[in-house]
């Protein structure tokens, strides 16, 4: 029988991590305080490491009027707190606020703009635009370990840019030539790694840079790939025969990830410029890893 007062995340969803789930863990502004304090100084919650005792105390929290978000050496006195050097530090946003922000902007498939931050947290549009700049600038860092050796990669080539405005005076090489390149190569199953491209025609050192030698990987017929099979267990699909799935041999996983990145940009940011292309991938990544 189906417990009303205690959802449970179907075993058919493919969230990791469910609305229900968050709020069981960080029901106020001190679970997630707390949280901060037995992550970073203190596994139970009691005992941390004093820099200025110089051996592990028993720590406490004591109530001030200023209400500081500290606990007490029991020892010397010293604080620590929690917040210090990291995004949080200084800021008068509720961390509840903080942590709710982190959950929307990556449990989002296609991503999440400022200015729906700025509706679902009930802050100014300055507040959302801060908390969406700092978590992905400082949180949100894309790995730069090889991807492949057990795991099939796939690589794939977009380029990213709108069709020219209705009336435009830009010709089709003008608007063109402002499209950018963008290499991807997805693990299936597993881990995705992405970067601006000067050139379509840079692929093939970008596999090199992002795949384990040696690896199983599955591209299209595109000539750029060509030569890969020196390094590389390489399987290649025929798109232009109107052929995408051979047995095990196609690419769609990555270019599911290009749908998402492509859909993102246009029902979310509308638009991204080529300054700023390079951390769209950060927002999105997340969404092909497995559950």
């Amino acid at each position: 029988m189906t417990d009303r007062n205690n959802p449970v995340r179907a075993t058919s969803s493919e969230s990791r991590y469910s609305l229900m789930e968050f709020m069981r863990d960080f029901p106020d502004d001190a679970a997630c305080l707390d949280w901060l304090w037995r992550t970073r100084f203190s596994e139970d919650g009691e005992h941390a490491e004093c820099p200025k005792c110089e051996q592990v105390r028993v720590f406490r929290r004591y109530q001030t009027m200023e209400r500081r978000q500290s606990w007490t050496c029991t020892g010397c006195g010293h604080h620590l707190h929690p917040t210090a050097g990291t995004i949080f530090h200084k800021s008068s946003t509720s961390l509840h606020l903080w942590f709710y922000a982190m959950y929307l902007m990556t449990s989002t498939r296609c991503g999440i703009s400022a200015k729906q931050l700025e509706r679902e947290l009930g802050v100014t549009y300055k507040t959302a635009w801060r908390m969406f700049h700092l978590i992905r600038h400082d949180l949100m860092e894309q790995d730069t370990d090889k991807i492949g050796g057990d795991k099939e990669v796939e690589a794939d080539e977009a380029v990213i840019g709108g069709q020219p405005r209705v009336g435009s005076k830009m010709t089709r090489k003008e608007h063109n030539d402002r499209k950018v390149s963008v290499f991807g190569a997805v693990e299936r199953g597993g881990q995705v790694r992405v970067t601006t491209m000067r050139s379509r025609g840079d692929a093939f050192h970008h596999v090199k840079q992002v795949v384990v030698p040696e690896s199983i990987l599955f591209t299209d017929e595109y000539s750029g790939y060509a030569g890969l099979q020196n390094k590389y267990t390489h399987k290649r699909i025929r798109h232009a025969d109107k052929v995408y799935v051979s047995g095990d041999v196609h690419t769609q996983t990555i270019e599911g990830f290009w749908s998402l990145v492509k859909n993102g940009i246009k029902g979310v940011y509308h638009a991204v410029s080529a300054k700023h292309l390079q951390g769209l991938p950060e927002r999105v990544r997340l969404a092909v890893q497995p559950p």
